[in-house]
């Protein structure tokens, strides 16, 4: 490292030997004007540096110009050192003329130990404290990465779910304490763009806790240790999972304490999931980074992490907070099995952000600022829950959705129509590849394929779509002239009575002031699927078929199609996410296997599209042989016998075939009414020229980010008129 050092070795130096040294000259170095923090690590050594390449180059002092973060790093001789932050770089001449304002280039201590300082140029910038939440997240099984939502004063506070622990008692989950705040608050998810209770705040929560307390043994009197940890108390521990998004299944945490510190750690790579800011990938860079100081006291965070090399930021914004953080490759990170991702074992969790420059170069990064997850677990008294739940992909998403709109591409007959959706496969839904390793959650900003869009995208921008995804075909009336009977008694045998004016005449019986009007969401968008075949639209055509996928996706889901959707009971109200989603998910594989079989064997009834109202007749009768095959009853009732860490697998084994064979009538239902808009719209017209490759996702997300595309419509402004489904104030 240079001749400067070659006469001393600094290698044997620990971690208490850099703690001593920088509590010695605590005094000395705040009262450097130019000094904003301090840390401790590795030696920086400067990329252009002669020992940057080799150990034994020498190295002259002040020829290289400003170390910063970002033109240095950590090599494997690199002693360790007290790290200083300085926000004016000098060089030696400025220096030699007030040599009061310069950072010892070694700390002496009275025992005769010798500690060397690296000084680093950086500049504190500010970040935004508010965050808005860019992604979707799709599904309703929740864990670690997701986001939690206060209202406060009338502010939205947002931060990342770190993990499920338990006192042995209950299950929390585990966030910051300045989300988490007073006993009884009431926290939320998000969820397929929906707000979700998830819990209420425990009261268990844990601040600034003195430095020794947390660490005893090693020198910190003047020190406050941020732990800044919360408990949430969940509200039903069968919605969650052990596993984090995005991350996966997890190891056992790793202990670090007095003992077991070791600055082999620093340069480590580390990877973390916020909700804000998605996968972070970055680096170990120091420990016990002082922030701040005031009134004497430094305030240190465990761990600043920092960008990989080569990288500027980690990528981490407000709303990160909470975020469990992951040594990348350690010895005991065992392998998931079934050729899944290794657990990796959690250090750390987020509680902000510190944005350094370096000032000349244009850099600018944002460090994370975490605490020891072993610290946190031993202050709570809790322990990390690694096995509820589990065996789900890495991330998670709309299952279903996707595989109907997919599937569907592939059923179709038409041999101009098949190649045209094959090419726009990808558009509509995803690959059996990704829908086996697992979805992540949408950013607002990208293009969403377009069997969820109506999930993804409309929920939060339409509300009047709500109303198209659900209808509840066996709410029975309980008097008057529809007394006795179910809308799937009223249309059995009876196609004329899939009409609005008879639905809202149901529906008023019952004084359902939600009235689910999923069939002439089919009727509307087969209308317009025929004018877009007839002008040779296919842009149009592809577009409004896609997002079509959606709806039929729901007709062939029990629950959908029910007045049992959310159960029968507060306790069951889970059914339908931990159904639709949490099991299809966790049994992605066995979905898509059973699907190829059932392919093959399929004897399903004929189904013909001709007209709008045809298509709305399909869906309804999608509907009956779902609730057939798989009546809700029966769904709820394996929910509840399958209570416990292996519900979603017990529930896939009692209704996994009848799921498959559901799926696999909705996707050919879809292709069906697909083919009937097509043939309906070109009639006795010539097929334009196949196109050669996909329609753009630009011009795609432009239609359905259109207002006034496929308009959503309450079903009590339907009417018919001379066959078409119509939308009336009247």
């Amino acid at each position: 490292m240079g001749d400067w050092i070659k006469e001393r070795n600094f290698s044997s130096l620990s971690i208490r030997d850099l703690l001593d040294a920088r509590e010695a000259y605590h005094v000395h170095l705040a009262n450097l004007d130019n000094v904003f923090a301090t840390a401790i690590g590795r030696y920086l050594i400067r990329d252009k540096d002669p020992d940057s390449r080799s150990a034994d180059e020498a190295a002259p002092r002040g020829a290289s110009g400003a170390r910063t973060l970002y033109n240095s790093h950590v090599q494997k001789w690199s002693w360790p050192c007290v790290l200083v932050f300085v926000d004016v770089w000098e060089d030696r001449a400025a220096l030699s003329a007030k040599p009061e304002a310069m950072v010892p280039q070694y700390l002496y201590l009275p025992d005769g130990r010798v500690i060397p300082t690296c000084v680093v140029y950086a500049k504190s910038a500010p970040r935004s404290e508010g965050s808005q939440l860019d992604t979707v997240f799709p599904t309703g099984l929740l864990g670690g990465g997701f986001p939690a939502l206060q209202v406060v004063q009338g502010r939205r506070r947002m931060s990342t779910m770190g993990c499920l622990v338990t006192d042995g008692d209950q299950v929390f989950v585990l966030t910051n304490r300045h989300v988490t705040g007073e006993v009884g608050r009431e926290v939320y998810a998000v969820v397929a763009d929906t707000r979700q209770r998830i819990g209420v705040s425990s009261g268990r929560d844990i601040g600034k806790v003195p430095f020794p307390e947390a660490y005893p043994g090693w020198s910190g009197s003047r020190q406050m240790l941020n732990l800044d940890a919360g408990l949430i108390r969940i509200d039903d521990v069968t919605r969650w999972t052990a596993q984090v998004y995005g991350i996966g299944e997890i190891g056992p945490v790793i202990d670090l304490h007095v003992d077991t510190f070791d600055l082999d750690l620093i340069d480590t790579q580390v990877r973390a999931y916020g909700a804000a800011g998605g996968l972070l990938k970055g680096r170990i860079q120091a420990f016990f980074f002082r922030y701040r100081s005031v009134g004497g006291i430094d305030y240190v965070s465990d761990f600043l992490i920092g960008a990989r090399r080569g990288e500027t930021s980690i990528g981490t914004q407000p709303g990160d907070s909470g975020s469990l953080w992951f040594l990348e490759a350690v010895e005991g990170s065992a392998p998931a099995g079934d050729g899944r991702a290794p657990r990796l074992r959690p250090f750390a969790m987020q509680w902000g952000g510190q944005a350094l420059t370096a000032p000349g170069a244009e850099l600018s990064g944002t460090f994370a600022l975490a605490t020891c997850l072993s610290t946190i677990s031993r202050e709570l008294d809790v322990e990390v829950i690694a096995d509820w739940n589990i065996g789900h992909p890495e991330t998670w998403g709309a299952v279903g959705h996707f595989k109907v709109g997919a599937l569907a591409c592939e059923l179709l007959e038409d041999d101009w129509l098949r190649p045209l959706f094959m090419l726009n496969q990808r558009n509509i839904g995803y690959d059996d590849a990704s829908l086996q390793h697992g979805l992540g959650p949408h950013p607002r900003t990208k293009f969403v394929p377009l069997a969820d869009v109506a999930d993804f995208v409309w929920r939060s921008i339409r509300r009047a779509d709500d109303n198209n995804h659900f209808a509840d075909i066996d709410e029975v009336a309980d008097s008057g002239e529809f007394s006795g009977k179910s809308l799937l008694d009223l249309t059995k045998d009876r196609p004329e009575n899939v009409n609005p004016d008879i639905w809202n005449s149901f529906y008023q019986s019952i004084g359902a002031s939600k009235r689910g009007a999923l069939p002439f969401r089919a009727w509307q968008i087969f209308d317009a699927m025929t004018d877009f075949a007839a002008a040779g639209q296919i842009t149009e055509f592809v577009c409004a078929a896609g997002l079509l996928a959606h709806y039929i996706g729901d007709a062939c889901q029990p629950l959908h199609v029910s007045k049992l959707h959310h159960g029968s009971s507060e306790a069951e109200e889970d059914v339908h996410s931990t159904y639709e989603t949490a099991m299809l998910n966790q049994f992605a594989d066995e979905l898509i296997a059973g699907l190829a079989e059932t392919r093959a064997t399929w004897a399903g009834p004929e189904i013909r599209c001709e007209t709008g109202h045809d298509a709305a007749v399909a869906a309804v009768e999608l509907m009956r042989r779902t609730v057939t095959r798989l009546p809700p009853e029966r769904v709820i009732k394996v929910y509840n016998d399958s209570a416990g860490r292996s519900r979603t697998k017990k529930m896939w084994e009692a209704l996994g075939e009848d799921t498959v064979n559901c799926i696999f009538d909705g996707s050919l239902t879809l292709a069906r009414i697909w083919e009937g808009a097509w043939k309906a719209g070109r009639k006795r017209k010539r097929n334009p020229p196949l196109p050669s490759q996909a329609e753009s996702q630009e011009a795609l997300m432009a239609l359905y980010l259109d207002n006034k595309f496929l308009l959503s419509s309450k079903l009590q402004v339907l009417t018919v008129s001379e066959g078409r489904l119509v939308v009336t104030t009247s």
